[in-house]
């Protein structure tokens, strides 16, 4: 009596079609899951409106912005106010234990002690009234203890999602019969032509140390992401090459 190949007793060997099949979509899940995992942990900064309307008048807006650092807590924002909305027409609500509201000459300073590491920083302040307009952004700058600067103030350019947006606060129309109420004493002083307020010459530096890190780090996190996924189908395709060299190594009957 003849020995049982212990390969013929095997479960038969994959067709190289077939195997090709497996080996692509075996590649697209790899390639997602890798992906996934190297992808950073996802945070934003949002903005709500108790009356999301425009001209309405005494409105608590409601800010979050999540933290995204795990070695480090909040010390500050900046946010910079949008059109319409004076830097003399906002008052704090709640803040952080110890937080201090600054104005500036385009929106205001909120500091205080550092937040406890994964505390997401929320504040909330009162507007005199909103603009006649659909919608407000509210660009955002973000200071954590180690010095690191998140910057969500991009807005949407061509129909595309920007990768760090500013806070937007879309607005209802106006109630029938509202109209602007009287310009605050800061708004009447600046309604002659002046510059439009620029960055000093330490926040220029700020952004260009912050985008030349960036773009580091975005290259950085893109190389790993290309070795992971060359890795990973390096080793799918040896296991196909196996597959397909096994099937003509079988003795055929």
């Amino acid at each position: 009596m003849s020995a049982v190949s212990p390969v013929s007793a095997s479960t038969p060997a994959l067709s190289p079609a077939r195997a090709g099949r497996r080996f692509a979509v075996a590649c697209a899940v790899a390639l997602t899951a890798t992906l996934a995992l190297a992808a950073p942990a996802s945070a934003h900064a949002e903005v709500e409106a108790d009356t999301p309307q425009a001209l309405a008048e005494n409105v608590t807006l409601s800010f979050v912005s999540e933290a995204e650092s795990s070695t480090a807590g909040f010390t500050g924002l900046r946010i910079v106010l949008p059109q319409g909305i004076a830097p003399a027409d906002v008052t704090l609500g709640e803040a952080p234990t110890g937080w201090k509201l600054t104005p500036t000459a385009d929106g205001y300073n909120l500091a205080g002690p550092d937040l406890k590491t994964g505390t997401d920083a929320e504040h909330q302040i009162k507007v005199r009234q909103l603009p006649d307009v659909k919608e407000l952004a509210f660009k955002t700058i973000e200071t954590y203890s180690d010095g690191k600067v998140s910057r969500w103030i991009e807005l949407p350019t061509g129909g595309e999602e920007p990768e760090q947006p500013a806070p937007v606060l879309k607005l209802k129309a106006a109630a029938p019969g509202a109209r602007p109420a009287s310009p605050s004493p800061s708004e009447t002083e600046s309604a002659a032509p002046s510059p439009t307020p620029s960055a000093t010459p330490s926040d220029a530096a700020a952004a260009a140390s912050d985008t030349g890190a960036k773009a580091a780090d975005d290259g950085s996190s893109t190389g790993v992401i290309i070795g992971v996924c060359l890795a990973v189908l390096a080793v799918l395709g040896g296991a196909v090459f196996w597959l397909v060299q096994r099937r003509k190594a079988a003795p055929q009957d």
